[in-house]
């Protein structure tokens, strides 16, 4: 599979990464989980990103794939989960500094090769006693690399410090407010971009029998894609490659290192391994969807979704 840079940490990832939210809240599909990542790994996805506030995630990831743990980036993140037997204030140093420990801990390695401040507000990013506790942690050597997970003005000025390695943020066809700010700001400093979100939780099925753990992101995205009035068929897609058209959209931006999906369903994980193959829309479809987007009455308003 293709590996393309992250940024400034120099470390190669494939375009397509395994978000391990599911494992968290889906207990029941444990196991399929565990195959559907064992396949993925063996196809050559080698990202996988957890967090502190998926209940569960770190647990299962290292209980499940310690064994593997030299085979991917791991990448975590923290800042506002307590920690037991911790009552410093979210976002204070020592909270952040029990997170990593209790991080490393469960997903049973020695270091964390990233781990982000898990979109804490902009005030916290410049007070730095949050990126303070994690550039102690590299100094450390308990994380190679530290970042930011967060959207528009924090996410614009995380890129801008010099501590900040990584950004993870929402970039998808219904979410662009990244793509005008966060994005150049992340080019300019060599930032390396994990984008969250990238088929936006499939919004092009509609609001009939969606549940979940995403329900309020995907009630927002359902209103933008019928906001746009957007179709497939315009871009030379059917409505059955919408999964596809909406990857591809996201890795067409050379700032994006690689773009996390989160499933437990084999056909969808093989849907995104060969989206992701194809490589990356061409430009000029890329500009007409953004075009349709700052078209589309409203869309100056629609901030990313945090």
């Amino acid at each position: 599979m293709e590996q393309r840079t992250l940024g400034r940490t120099g470390l190669k990832v494939s375009p397509l990464g395994f978000g391990a939210a599911p494992a968290a809240f889906l207990k029941s599909d444990v196991e399929r989980t565990v195959t559907v990542l064992n396949s993925l790994l063996d196809t050559g996805v080698n990202l996988v990103d957890t967090a502190a506030v998926y209940p569960g995630s770190e647990e299962f990831i290292g209980n499940h794939f310690a064994d593997r743990r030299d085979e991917f980036v791991l990448v975590s993140k923290c800042g506002h989960t307590k920690v037991e037997g911790v009552s410093a204030p979210n976002w204070s140093r020592e909270l952040v500094s029990a997170a990593v420990d209790r991080a490393l801990r469960l997903l049973k390695t020695d270091r964390l090769d990233v781990m982000l401040l898990h979109s804490c507000d902009l005030d916290t990013l410049k007070k730095g006693d949050a990126i303070g506790a994690l550039v102690d942690a590299r100094k450390a050597g308990k994380i190679s690399h530290l970042g930011y997970s967060g959207d528009n003005e924090a996410a614009e000025y995380a890129c801008a410090l010099d501590d900040i390695e990584v950004l993870e943020t929402s970039v998808n066809y219904l979410d662009q407010a990244n793509i005008e700010r966060a994005l150049p700001a992340a080019r300019a400093n060599n930032v390396g971009v994990i984008a969250k979100r990238p088929v936006a939780n499939a919004a092009w099925k509609g609001a009939a029998d969606r549940a979940g753990i995403y329900v309020s992101y995907t009630k927002e995205y359902i209103r933008r894609h019928d906001a746009m009035k957007i179709q497939a068929q315009e871009y030379g897609f059917t409505e059955e490659q919408w999964p596809e058209l909406a990857l591809r959209f996201t890795l067409g931006f050379p700032e994006v290192s690689t773009a996390i999906v989160g499933t437990t369903n084999p056909e969808n994980a093989k849907i995104n391994l060969d989206a992701a193959a194809k490589g990356p829309l061409s430009g000029d479809i890329v500009e007409r969807i953004r075009a349709k987007y700052r078209a589309t009455s409203g869309s100056a308003s629609w901030t990313a979704q945090t």
